[in-house]
């Protein structure tokens, strides 16, 4: 099965082609594209797509991005007006001034940006979750994580619209127009920057202080499809010199942004970038696609917190054990290493919150007195040799102690019965390429979503069995 895109994309127009435009703007705007790579759609995955036009070798740039071409709330049009409300226009998401600069940047007919836009007809084309019908999907990704992922990202669209978005649209009528810059057209550009959008990384005293940078959208970097084996990188140059504050001499090699080969690349091979290690229910629901198995490496299963708990009350006899789980939820709760809405995340090859994992299950099955004497430690232990065995690898699953690796293995089937279909259901779809094509996208890349995470939890069920 071919490798998935990273997202759908849809031309601007039916009958005539954006990309030669758009080529011309990039020309324009000081984008440097390689003589060895083009920009198609045939060939691609889906939609555009970036091609080696010719034979590459590891660390080529393939383009360039100067800063002054990159879209965000430093280069709009309305920068003035994002920069005089900064303090007005904070958000949980951090993304508002970024998404009034695309409200008015991509409905305003002479914008420096419409040829960037132009390669979009609509950005319900993406096909994000939150654009499904609840029922459907309800339906095709229970048990998942995505559809609780998706109410919260809905509540907090209409939240940022009608607290933030409509107030200051009413401050600036002469700019927006709420009856053309509508709630609907504001989700659809959140989904917008959910698939196409990129973070420059800050150094960590800086994310420390300041927190992580705001999203911008880089033209021609977002063409590129994504795979969790990529075989290109953007590079980010600094802005400026940490140490004297004052700019760089060189705009083309210091305040660019770059796309860099990570391994050689076939002559009319597709170049895939990366937006880091995401497992298949994030790509989904951040990007409308998810990749099919086994091809996404970084896929990950979800146990709740919760779940855990859940499996731990149904196992004690009595209304005194079932009281003392509670309590040991509650000092679990204190220490941090559990909570309502948390999770444990389980990877191919690892626990990827080793410590919550492995301290939970060894304070969830400790006796009365183990439990009053680990609370007067304050969760802390002198014994070496079990502070080293509380690391929880998959290395380490066969020697837990028997009442942990029961209480794992019931979480992971409580878990299990939390989706629709079970494994081998779904392992008949995959491997039956008519019936397998019969259905629909969202079908498909549900389907994708839910059986890598039930590959894994089963891998986990045979290994504490």
């Amino acid at each position: 099965m071919a490798s998935a895109p990273k997202r759908p994309k849809a031309a601007a127009g039916s009958s005539a082609d954006p990309l030669p435009a758009f080529l011309a703007w990039c020309g324009r705007a000081g984008v440097e594209l390689s003589p060895k790579v083009r920009l198609s759609r045939a060939g691609a995955v889906a939609g555009y797509g970036m091609l080696a036009a010719q034979e590459l070798e590891e660390g080529e740039v393939l383009f360039s991005v100067p800063r002054s071409a990159l879209l965000s709330q430093h280069t709009s049009a309305i920068q003035h007006l994002l920069r005089e409300a900064q303090e007005s226009l904070q958000s949980q998401s951090g993304w508002v001034p970024l998404l009034l600069a695309l409200l008015h940047e991509y409905t305003t007919s002479n914008s420096h940006w419409q040829p960037y836009f132009s390669l979009w007809k609509d950005f319900r084309s993406l096909d994000h979750p939150m654009f499904w019908p609840e029922e459907e999907r309800t339906r095709l990704l229970q048990g998942t994580g995505i559809p609780e992922a998706v109410e919260k990202d809905l509540a907090n669209i209409h939240l940022e619209y009608s607290s933030i978005i409509l107030p200051f649209m009413e401050a600036h009528p002469t700019v927006f127009d709420p009856k053309l810059h509508t709630l609907e057209l504001y989700k659809q550009l959140v989904a917008f920057v959910m698939a196409y959008s990129f973070q420059e990384p800050l150094e960590e005293e800086d994310e420390d202080e300041k927190g992580p940078n705001p999203p911008m959208m880089v033209p021609v970097a977002d063409i590129l499809n994504h795979v969790a084996n990529h075989n290109a990188n953007l590079e980010y140059s600094p802005w400026w010199d940490r140490h004297s504050s004052e700019r760089l001499s060189s705009p083309c090699l210091q305040q660019c942004l770059r796309m860099v080969t990570t391994q050689p690349v076939s002559k009319g091979q597709e170049i895939f970038n990366t937006y880091g290690q995401m497992a298949n229910w994030q790509l989904l629901h951040m990007y409308g696609f998810a990749e099919p198995y086994p091809g996404n490496t970084n896929d990950t299963a979800d146990i709740q917190m919760v779940t855990v708990r859940k499996a731990a009350l149904q196992r004690a006899r009595s209304e005194a054990q079932q009281q003392l789980v509670s309590e040991q939820w509650d000092f679990l709760c204190q220490l941090e290493m559990v909570g309502e809405e948390g999770a444990f995340v389980l990877g191919w090859d690892e626990v990827l919150t080793e410590e919550e994992l492995a301290t939970t299950l060894k304070v969830l099955c400790m006796s009365e007195e183990e439990f009053k004497e680990y609370k007067e430690q304050d969760g802390w232990e002198d014994d070496s040799e079990e502070e080293e065995n509380s690391t929880l690898s998959y290395e380490a699953l066969s020697r837990l102690k028997t009442p942990c690796k029961k209480l794992l293995y019931d979480s992971v089937l409580l878990t299990l019965e939390s989706y629709g279909s079970d494994l081998k259901a779904e392992q008949d779809l995959l491997n039956n390429k008519e019936a397998y094509e019969k259905l629909s996208q969202r079908e498909q890349q549900a389907l994708h979503v839910r059986y890598g995470q039930k590959r894994i939890l089963h891998q986990l069920l045979e290994l504490v069995h």
